[in-house]
């Protein structure tokens, strides 16, 4: 997988890098796969609410306090 990261442009890179990271810190598949496919769809229209950011940072984990 680096060896492919290396031969795309450095935002491209960075863009993908940044999102495993985020998706890196839930803790089962279907997490994973419910978090991207809820940012892909509140993506969809161009815009983002406050209440789509809030369910996705639900989904991400980010108002988990301490950890399992």
């Amino acid at each position: 997988m680096n060896f492919l990261l290396a031969l795309l442009p450095t935002d491209t890179k960075n863009l993908i890098t940044l999102g495993q990271q985020i998706i890196s810190a839930l803790d089962t598949p279907a997490e994973r796969k419910a978090a991207i496919n809820q940012g892909i769809k509140m993506l969809q229209d161009g815009k983002i609410t406050p209440i789509e950011w809030t369910q996705w940072g639900k989904s991400l984990g980010v108002f988990k306090i301490g950890k399992k």
